[in-house]
């Protein structure tokens, strides 16, 4: 069966309109309900969100759904979604849910499902879970309706757990930190995570209103915690996206170094200290070359997965490496986390400042990355633009005329309507010309 609503990371779409309504979130809860609900055990289900007004909406539906199942259900408010995946596996609970469209903007949203492992669901379960939703679910009894109980103080076990990834020598003491948490799940916890450590916080989009997630602020919008840094003269600015699952960086002199620097100083330090599982760092398609050659000159493999950090985690798991991410900034250190956790790779970049007394440009900039560019087009989801003759013809001519010195890699988002291209080449005349030729043959949707 094709998949009609799953992408590349659960459920996601503009909020109000299919798959995002709450008619079919409470039919998906209940097929997710009846997917886990196999044995007459009471099963749970905890469910997180970010700050996005339709999370009210979701997150009602989805209870639901999921207590029409017989579940009972845990509703644990504006939660990181590593924080989701961990009190899955930590309270025991059959699934665990987190309603967010991470670092898109608030009129969009999305489902991602956990197993009771932690981690995300397979292809496979949401295959299954698809092909129940087209069956009639009857409810159970009422006498098995399931219940709905709020854990008021589920982000205060989020800043305990996030504090225990530091050795407990480490204190922030001295350090002057800008935080932006996006208005987004983070803003509670994660500033208070940093000051509990000892560190000096200047936060900023700790003040969500529905509408203003990821507005101008967080990790795709580092700009104004970059003039912050320089400002206040921080030591370190920390940037999350919506759902806290991302995260880039800011030196003192307010360069942005993204995920594909962060992996490259973990990958080394972890490395050294002879911690880095099978000398390997998994990163995805879209990490630079100059990452890989770095790497390569430090004795480390790096393992390349499709885009998506589910990709990423699932090949972490099948070969036993523990640490890999995303250029977009998606850290997954499965010492620590399930999924990538923002917060918890910058307390790692801290306290490796603390240890050294490096500064943070100092450790941020480990190669010079080959020059790349990426361009995201919008498409009519009706039309099929990669399938189009002249799209192959303008892709296969930019092929041949980066030849071996440089890529391309084009493709449909799993998140939004968009063709993104991508291209590297040490050439960055040739390298614009290339793009700017593909983009044009593209059709684009006139918003």
């Amino acid at each position: 069966m094709s998949r009609k609503i799953f992408g590349t990371d659960g459920v996601r779409g503009r909020a109000n309109v299919y798959p995002m309504t709450a008619a079919n979130v409470v039919q998906l809860a209940q097929a997710v309900g009846r997917y886990f609900n196999t044995d007459e055990k009471r099963h749970r289900v905890v469910i997180g969100k970010d700050t996005r007004r339709s999370c009210y909406m979701l997150e009602n539906g989805l209870t639901a759904g999921f207590t029409a199942a017989g579940m009972d259900v845990f509703a644990l408010g504006p939660m990181p979604t590593p924080a989701v995946g961990r009190l899955t596996h930590s309270m025991r609970a059959d699934i665990g849910v987190m309603i967010s469209a991470s670092h898109n903007p608030h009129c969009d949203n999305g489902i991602k499902f956990f197993g009771p492992d932690g981690y995300k669901l397979s292809d496979a379960a949401e295959a299954q879970i698809e092909a129940l939703m087209e069956q009639d679910l009857p409810p159970v009894d009422a006498m098995d309706i399931g219940r709905v109980t709020r854990l008021n103080d589920a982000y205060a076990r989020y800043i305990e757990y996030a504090k225990t990834t530091l050795d407990d020598k480490i204190r922030l003491n001295g350090l002057k930190v800008v935080l932006d948490c996006a208005n987004g799940a983070a803003y509670r916890a994660a500033p208070e995570i940093l000051w509990e450590l000892g560190a000096e916080v200047i936060p900023i989009g700790v003040s969500p209103n529905g509408y203003n997630i990821n507005l101008g602020v967080g990790s795709t919008h580092p700009e104004e915690a970059a003039l912050a840094v320089i400002e206040h003269k921080a030591d370190l600015g920390i940037c999350l996206d919506g759902d806290a699952d991302r995260v880039v960086v800011i030196d003192e002199t307010g360069q942005v170094a993204d995920g594909d620097q962060l992996m490259a100083r973990l990958a080394t330090e972890w490395a050294l200290e002879e911690r880095l599982n099978n000398n390997a760092l998994v990163a995805t398609v879209m990490s630079n070359l100059g990452l890989e050659r770095y790497l390569a000159a430090q004795g480390i493999s790096l393992k390349r997965t499709p885009v998506g950090d589910r990709y990423v985690v699932e090949t972490m798991r099948r070969g036993n490496y523990n640490l890999g991410g995303e250029q977009s900034g998606h850290i997954v250190m499965t010492d620590y986390s399930t999924t990538g956790d923002g917060l918890v790779a910058g307390l790692q970049i801290l306290a490796k400042m603390k240890t050294s007394g490096s500064s943070a440009s100092e450790l941020l900039s480990c190669f010079e990355p080959v020059p790349q560019i990426l361009e995201n087009i919008r498409y009519d989801p009706s039309m099929q633009p990669l399938e189009r003759t002249q799209v192959q013809a303008a892709i296969a001519e930019g092929e041949q005329r980066l030849g071996q010195e440089g890529r391309l890699l084009i493709r449909k988002s799993g998140t939004e309507p968009l063709i993104r291209i991508m291209g590297e080449s040490e050439d960055a005349a040739l390298l614009n010309d290339v793009i700017s030729q593909i983009a044009s043959q593209i059709p684009t949707l006139e918003l």
